[in-house]
């Protein structure tokens, strides 16, 4: 008696502290529970460390369910294996295993011995594994139930044969329960978390597009950042569809490598099997779970190749930005691992596309009111310069070149007229063109019969003409290089002219010009048909204001040249020489008169012995001899086309190549002096019978010299100073009857037309250094 009452107490106290175990393990994890609301790794390590104590196992883990790829993964283990297992290792629900059988029946599974169990029988390799390499027996697997439902399910092993009791299987199923408590906890507060950073992420984003009317590539970042932060991506970008919707092309980035994106962004074609093209297309969402797996990478696709294998990227969404059925572009996310997208993260995508989509068009309606604003203005500054330019349209042109330039986006630009016979178009101003392009443009004047122009096609054909890419024109090939000077030296690709018209008749046309391909948009093209429309008007009327003046002021203006031609042409003759007094008129300006160097043949020449000859003569001889001399010598100054003579006396000075210019001013030189030569030594002959006895030395110099006009009012002379004179004059002085000196440079400058010989150095007046001094040898040229 006193034997079985004391094993029964020792049984009841047994039970009462394992109870109290149980109760302290309990309490334990609901402590546990009460600290980790955001996380509950903590709980399931608390429970899996209670279970293996309490129910002496010496390996245990809690798996939970992947629910959307239909597999369950290992959360936590206490204990060691004999194989290890990764953490990313993930066994599908369908298994033959007694886990799996828990996750699919949701319920208690228990294995009192595995060796004995189907799988084992049957060879499974996972459950043969379990048993012979880890040493594996009894299994006990209580499922984490939700509505039932199981959602995970925590596995305990024995190495030995020993089934679990029902207490311990009891105490299981209520640490099952309160991982199911830790795991709700968890879900809520990161419900309520992710919702507040949403609502954050989304304030955020709202915020930077009422900041950012006229800009949305600032809103597009706040949104690739959020959708990354929110959705675990570690890289994303935003596409939009261009203008033409023929190309989708990048335009925001986060995260994504300098490497992988090329300078000019990615741009791919809108009928492309890209599956974020097709998302844009289709208007549909697409989702790869590992892009390492689609046929674009295995087939080597640069762009598939460069995210995955540089960037590291596997799994890929991407949600289209859609606005009134029409998609203008894709928001695609990036992870570097092979884990899909939920249903809430792309729904929380979604969102986040349709904030994009309102910053596009804010912008978009913005930009729409600016440029409108911008037309107007721009037409308003148009016709107030045409209100001031009556008398000159240039200005209008350059007003409207500069405007048409600006608001359609095309860098260079020119504008042509027709002229007033309708027979040939000029180019009367011109903007962004390069030397070599402005130059053919400034001074083109081109017939438009025959011309192959496209300029001169639209003033033909009365049409504007649009071409998108002028290196794909038939006529591109033909001969006319200015065609092909547009591409080689401007690189023009897309261009525009539009024909100036009123009444069937063309004054011209104004060209844009772009060097992208870069169609210009019906707006643009009906822009410029309007800025056309104002040309005429100033073209007109500059044309009236100017046709009324010239019927107002042509007779006044006739009679006034005339009178002013005569009275010049007296005064200039009276105190200048007469063919530089010819030379000032026919030239239309004085400004030759004005002081100026130029290059100069310099011929001086004297009677020799006139001064001895003057001292015995009578007066009326030296008169009669110094009038015959000047006499012929004019003559032959006047045949030979000098500029400028003066005489002093027997002096002569006559200037070559200023004012009227030659090309050969050394050469003239020397042929007058040669004839000079030959008629002073008949004369001389003539003298000597009659007891003169009289000779003839000539000197000649090539250089620089100032030449103007010089003197006062009521008496100006038009003369030339400096070495080249004065050596000229020095070099007469020297000259022996009959002889013709030259200074070393015109003896250079004649050497090959006359035959010359070096008479030696001498010491001039007025030089420092001794000159060698050269003597036309007597006879003709070489």
């Amino acid at each position: 008696m006193n034997k079985q009452l004391s094993a029964d107490l020792a049984r009841l106290k047994e039970e009462l502290n394992g109870a109290r175990e149980r109760l302290a393990a309990t309490q334990e994890i609901l402590g546990v529970v009460s600290q980790s609301r955001k996380d509950e790794q903590p709980v399931f390590e608390a429970i899996l460390n209670s279970a293996t104590q309490l129910c002496d196992v010496p390996v245990a883990a809690l798996m939970l369910l992947n629910e959307a790829q239909g597999t369950f993964h290992m959360a936590a283990h206490l204990g060691d294996w004999k194989v290890p297992v990764a953490t990313e290792t993930t066994w599908s629900v369908d298994a033959p295993l007694p886990v799996a059988q828990s996750f699919r029946e949701a319920r208690t599974i228990h294995v009192t011995d595995m060796k004995e169990s189907t799988p084992y029988l049957d060879g499974d390799p996972t459950y043969r594994r379990m048993v012979d390499a880890e040493g594996l027996r009894t299994r006990l697997c209580v499922p984490l139930l939700i509505g039932g439902k199981a959602i995970g399910t925590i596995v305990l092993s024995r190495l030995k044969l020993q089934p679990f009791d029902d207490d311990e299987i009891a105490l299981i199923e209520g640490f099952a329960a309160q991982a199911v408590i830790a795991i709700e906890n968890v879900r809520q507060f990161l419900e309520v978390r992710n919702r507040l950073e949403r609502e954050k992420a989304s304030a955020e984003i709202l915020n930077v597009i009422s900041h950012n009317r006229d800009d949305d590539l600032p809103v597009f970042d706040v949104v690739l950042r959020n959708a990354a932060r929110l959705c675990d991506a570690q890289l994303a970008d935003l596409d939009l569809v261009d203008e033409d919707r023929q190309t989708l092309r990048e335009v925001a980035t986060w995260g994504l490598s300098e490497r992988v994106i090329p300078s000019d962004r990615w741009v791919w074609p809108l009928d492309s099997d890209f599956l974020h093209v097709a998302a844009v297309r289709n208007g549909k969402v697409a989702h790869v779970a590992d892009v390492q797996q689609t046929d674009r990478y295995r087939d080597g696709d640069p762009m598939t190749r460069a995210v995955v294998d540089e960037e590291g990227i596997r799994a890929f969404l991407a949600v289209p930005l859609i606005s009134s059925k029409t998609s203008l572009g894709c928001l695609v996310l990036f992870r570097k691992e092979p884990i899909p997208f939920t249903e809430d993260q792309i729904a929380l995508v979604k969102t986040f596309a349709d904030q994009a989509v309102i910053a596009i068009e804010n912008v978009h309606q913005f930009r729409e009111v600016q440029e409108r604003l911008a037309r107007e203005a721009a037409s308003a500054d148009i016709l107030h310069v045409i209100s001031q330019s009556r008398d000159d349209d240039v200005p209008v042109f350059e007003t409207i070149l500069e405007n048409a330039s600006r608001l359609c986006e095309a860098p260079l630009a020119f504008m042509s007229v027709v002229t007033e016979d309708g027979t040939a178009f000029r180019v009367p101003t011109h903007l962004g063109a390069g030397p070599e392009i402005g130059k053919i443009w400034s001074h083109q004047l081109e017939a438009l019969d025959g011309s192959d122009l496209t300029t001169s096609h639209a003033i033909r054909t009365l049409k504007a003409i649009h071409v998108e890419d002028l290196s794909n024109d038939p006529n591109f090939g033909m001969d006319d290089p200015r065609r092909a000077e547009l591409v080689t030296l401007e690189g023009v690709r897309s261009y525009l002219v539009v024909p100036l018209i009123k009444d069937d008749l063309c004054f011209g046309t104004i060209n844009l010009y772009r060097r992208e391909v870069r169609p210009f948009a019906p707006d643009q093209i009906a822009l410029l048909e309007n800025f056309a429309a104002q040309a005429v008007i100033a073209i007109e009327n500059v044309r009236q204001f100017r046709a009324l003046e010239l019927l107002n002021a042509e007779l006044e203006t006739r009679v006034e040249d005339q009178v002013g031609e005569i009275e010049r042409m007296s005064l200039l003759k009276r105190f200048l020489p007469t063919a530089v007094a010819d030379t000032v008129v026919s030239s239309g300006s004085e400004d030759m008169l004005k002081s100026h160097r130029a290059l100069l043949g310099v011929l001086f020449c004297d009677i020799r012995g006139f001064t001895a000859f003057c001292e015995t003569a009578e007066p009326e001889e030296t008169i009669e001899v110094l009038q015959t001399y000047h006499e012929e010598m004019g003559r032959l100054i006047n045949a030979h086309g000098a500029g400028v003579d003066h005489r002093s006396g027997d002096g002569i000075m006559v200037l070559f190549n200023d004012p009227i210019p030659c090309d050969n001013p050394a050469g003239d030189a020397v042929r007058l002096a040669i004839a000079m030569r030959t008629r002073m030594s008949e004369l001389c002959q003539k003298w000597k019978r009659m007891g003169y006895r009289l000779g003839f030395g000539v000197g000649l110099s090539l250089g620089y010299a100032t030449v103007g006009m010089v003197g006062f009012e009521g008496r100006f002379d038009y003369t030339a100073s400096g070495t080249a004179i004065n050596l000229a004059s020095r070099l007469c002085d020297e000259a022996e009857d009959g002889e013709i000196l030259l200074s070393p440079r015109a003896a250079i400058a004649v050497e090959d037309e006359f035959q010359i010989m070096s008479r030696g150095e001498l010491t001039l007046k007025g030089l420092r250094e001794p000159l060698e001094v050269f003597q036309l040898v007597v006879g003709a040229a070489t």
